[in-house]
């Protein structure tokens, strides 16, 4: 019966080497279906990643295109009310200026453009009736301000002199 024990343990010796020389070998064969796997399921990943980056670009784009319109309504908005303001505040200063100077015994614009036609058309009555004696003359331009002589003429004011 000993020779029956000594039997056992080598077996049992034996059974576990297969049982880890198995254990091995299967964890290796784990090892390279997940590479060959792996590698498959890396590219279908990337496959799908490009498809939802895709998606989600065109999703930005739309999103800019609506903002910019959206933008562009507002600005033009902004600028026909701007226009708006400016043109009340522009006649505000017209009509503000006119009556600045009409207190300063101004004449306005249709005042001196009513004087220019009658100017106008009583220069042509005399040329009409005197033709001969008259030369031709060019149109009247509208009289400065301040006569011209008085830029010339020196002034009465004294300088003040440096020594005191």
């Amino acid at each position: 019966m000993a020779s029956t024990d000594d039997d056992k343990p080598d077996d049992k010796t034996d059974r576990i080497k297969d049982s880890a020389q198995q254990i091995w070998l299967a964890g290796l064969g784990a090892f390279a279906k997940m590479q060959q796997e792996g590698s498959k399921a890396f590219e279908a990943l990337v496959k799908d990643g490009v498809g939802v980056q895709k998606k989600t670009q065109h999703a930005a784009e739309e999103t800019l295109a609506q903002a910019q319109a959206r933008m562009a309504g507002f600005a033009s908005e902004f600028g026909s009310r701007a226009a708006g303001g400016w043109g009340k505040l522009e006649s505000i200063f017209e009509d503000r200026v006119a009556r600045a100077l009409e207190k300063l015994g101004m004449p306005s614009a249709q005042e001196v453009a009513a004087l220019q036609a009658r100017v106008e058309a009583l220069e042509a009555q005399l040329m009409r009736k005197e033709p001969a004696a008259r030369p031709a003359r060019a149109p009247r331009k509208t009289a400065a301000r301040h006569p011209a002589g008085a830029a010339a003429k020196p002034s009465r004011r004294r300088k003040p002199s440096g020594d005191a």
